[in-house]
C-alpha cells in the first residue's frame, strides 16, 4: 500500500513538474544546448534545450553553437516550458526569448542537429533539412557526425 501511495505521489509530482512554465535570467552558458538559469526566487536551473542536439565541445563547430546561445540569451530574461528532467538533473525545456524559440533558431543556423529520438516535431526536420540543403554551419561538412554518434564512438574506443 505505501509503495502504491509513494508512485501516486511520484506521478503527481512529475505531472506538475512537466507542465511547469518558468522565467529567469540566463547566467551561464555550458554549450550550444545547457545553460543555467536564475529565477525571481534565486533557484537556479540547469537547462537543456528540448529537441535538438548541438555538438560536443571537442566536435567542429561546438564553439559557434556555444556563442550563438550566448548571444541569443546569456544575461537576457526567458521563458522555460519544462518537458521534464533528464537523468542528469537538468530541465528539458522549450526556451522561448524575443518571440523566438532556441531550438528553431540553432536548427536554422544549421548548429544543432534534430534530436529525433527524443522528438518527432517534423517542423524541425525542416528546418534542419532546409540548413543542410543551403550547406548552413556545419553542413558546410558532407561528413558532419551527430552528437549522439559521436559520443558513440568515443564510448567504444574507451571499451577497447
Amino acid at each position: 500500500m505505501r509503495v502504491l501511495l509513494y508512485l501516486i505521489i511520484f506521478c503527481f509530482l512529475s505531472a506538475f513538474l512537466s507542465a511547469q512554465t518558468l522565467t529567469g535570467r540566463v547566467v551561464a552558458i555550458t554549450d550550444g544546448d545547457t545553460f543555467k538559469l536564475l529565477t525571481k526566487d534565486s533557484t537556479l536551473i540547469r537547462v537543456r534545450v528540448a529537441n535538438i542536439d548541438c555538438p560536443e565541445s571537442k566536435q567542429p563547430f561546438s564553439q559557434r553553437a556555444k556563442q550563438f546561445t550566448s548571444s541569443a540569451v546569456f544575461d537576457k530574461q526567458v521563458e522555460i516550458k519544462i518537458i521534464k528532467n533528464d537523468r542528469y538533473g537538468r530541465a528539458i525545456a522549450y526556451v522561448l526569448y524575443n518571440d523566438k524559440n532556441l531550438s528553431e533558431e540553432l536548427l536554422k543556423a544549421g548548429l544543432a542537429w534534430h534530436f529525433v529520438k527524443y522528438s518527432n516535431d517534423e517542423s524541425l526536420q525542416s528546418l534542419e533539412d532546409k540548413a543542410k540543403q543551403d550547406k548552413i554551419g556545419l553542413w558546410i561538412d558532407s561528413k558532419a557526425m551527430a552528437p549522439w554518434e559521436w559520443r558513440s564512438s568515443k564510448k567504444k574506443k574507451k571499451k577497447e
